[in-house]
């Protein structure tokens, strides 16, 4: 199973990634995206990530330096708990988003309601 990376921040770097196939998501999720990324990097001190399973279930993956004996893993967990409950509707919404447009179920669903209008 492949997974996809939607977004990404690295708080030893500075910097903060969007995969650039998921640009067609709305300029205020974007921004969302980027405020949650880079917040939890600086916040547990690592490269934190988002993404996508094939499936379209969103994930979310803390990356700490290799020589951080001090990263607190289940600090990194609780978080990341936390950020799932407060942003639950964003999540459903993404995972919805990307089955739509990223998946062979969601092509079919389309080719289904295409047909539907057309009648």
């Amino acid at each position: 199973m492949s997974d996809f990376v939607l977004a990404a921040a690295s708080y030893e770097k500075q910097k903060y990634f969007l995969e650039p196939k998921f640009q067609t998501l709305p300029e205020s999720i974007q921004e969302e995206l980027q405020i949650i990324c880079v917040t939890t990097a600086q916040k547990l001190g690592c490269t934190f990530l988002m993404g996508f399973r094939e499936d379209g279930e969103v994930y979310f993956e803390t990356v700490k330096r290799e020589k951080d004996i001090n990263f607190d893993e289940i600090g990194a967990e609780l978080e990341v708990k936390e950020i799932i409950r407060v942003h639950k509707d964003l999540i459903a919404s993404l995972k919805v988003w990307f089955t739509i447009f990223f998946t062979k179920e969601g092509e079919e669903l389309k080719d289904e309601l295409l047909k539907k209008g057309e009648k």
